[in-house]
């Protein structure tokens, strides 16, 4: 396989994960500087939309580290980092109200969510035994190595492929309930948070775009072997 063709499917990859995730941290660190007007924290906005869609049973819970904030459908606890938690940003607003939005999908029996929690466990697989797969399949040029590698590639491009509806449509509810609830201004607030939710959205594309060029590139791989 070519230097060029590797450089195509798993470096330009990477080149646009990592510019994805500059992004994300780009917005966000600007962001957090900014308060909304309303004062309101993250917290507050998450129980706020809860509690305006009559969502009773989900606990909005403070957690460790920097931009891990996430809704647990198994559990039912939306789970914030401190700035998101304790901040009243526009960065804050904006990813506690997306976080909100996955809530809302749950109650909502949203399709494409049901898929992906469906598929979490054969994905959590997945990513476990790809590490030593693609070392023995790759490495050690064991073709059924790298055939059990193709479909936990497969597998992982399929769960981020079904992501992707999942998270855009959890940040177009955000938008648009912030707004409807005052939680933020239209204008150069609104602004704001959908720039922290459109860079958000494009580490989503670019695990998507990951997968299928690791996908791609093995199965090219499988092909030289044999």
């Amino acid at each position: 396989m070519s230097f060029e063709l590797y450089l195509l499917l798993i470096g330009v990859p990477l080149a646009f994960g990592l510019w994805a995730q500059f992004r994300v941290s780009s917005a966000f660190n600007k962001y957090k500087a900014v308060s909304a007007a309303s004062g309101v924290t993250g917290a507050e906005t998450a129980r706020r939309i809860l509690g305006n869609a009559g969502i009773n049973d989900v606990e909005v819970v403070l957690i460790d580290g920097v931009l891990g904030d996430h809704y647990d459908p198994g559990s039912k606890r939306l789970c914030l980092s401190k700035e998101v938690y304790q901040g009243d940003s526009l960065a804050a607003v904006g990813i506690a109200a997306h976080e909100c939005g996955h809530a809302l999908q749950h109650q909502k029996n949203y399709g494409p969510l049901n898929l992906r929690m469906s598929i979490v466990p054969a994905t959590q697989f997945a990513s476990q035994i790809l590490p030593f797969v693609i070392i023995g399949g790759l490495f050690f040029h064991m073709t059924g190595l790298i055939s059990i590698g193709i479909v936990c590639y497969a597998v992982l491009m399929i769960f981020q492929l079904i992501t992707l509806p999942v998270e855009f449509d959890a940040s177009a509810r955000a938008k648009v309930i912030i707004q409807q609830m005052g939680i933020i201004r239209p204008g150069q607030e609104a602004k704001g948070v959908n720039s922290v939710l459109d860079a958000a959205a494009l580490t989503y594309v670019a695990a998507f775009v990951a997968a299928l060029g690791n996908l791609i590139y093995l199965l090219m791989a499988r092909r030289d072997a044999r």
